[in-house]
């Protein structure tokens, strides 16, 4: 288990409260990595992803199906990690300065729960690792909620 998975088991444990994990999971993940400009989460509501607790600019509160990296890894189920998003096709720019994402699709019992979106300035800024380490968080996450 990596440090950010140990320092996630700890900030969850004993707690019930999603909006507040989710919050406090977002500000470890904005202190402990570097050269990123976006970190947070996209929660499933009404069919589509809303604007959840996150760590950097103004964010998009509205993400639809078939539009976007995030909705693309939560119809895939599959982390997405995009070297350029410029490339990606139908990316939406929320922040400009984005050249790089990282997105981990939530699923709680089965269901669509969200996901995990990181951005960074840099093109290529995320390994196998990095989308490793994530899925470890989220893991954390959905087996909590579930319980």
């Amino acid at each position: 288990m990596t440090l950010i998975e140990q320092q996630t088991q700890a900030l969850i444990e004993g707690e019930t409260d999603h909006i507040a994990i989710l919050s406090n999971i977002s500000a470890l993940l904005n202190e402990m990595l570097v050269d990123i400009n976006w970190v947070g989460f996209y929660l499933f509501e009404e069919e589509h992803l809303i604007l959840g607790p996150f760590q950097g600019k103004v964010a998009c509160v509205h993400l639809y199906p078939g539009k976007g990296v995030c909705s693309a890894a939560l119809e895939k189920r599959k982390t997405l990690c995009v070297e350029d998003v410029h490339a990606f096709p139908g990316h939406i720019a929320c922040d400009s300065a984005s050249n790089s994402e990282l997105v981990v699709p939530m699923f709680v019992d089965g269901k669509p729960y969200g996901v995990l979106d990181i951005d960074s300035p840099t093109i290529g800024r995320f390994s196998q690792e990095d989308a490793k380490t994530m899925e470890g968080v989220v893991m954390l996450l959905t087996n909590h909620f579930a319980q």
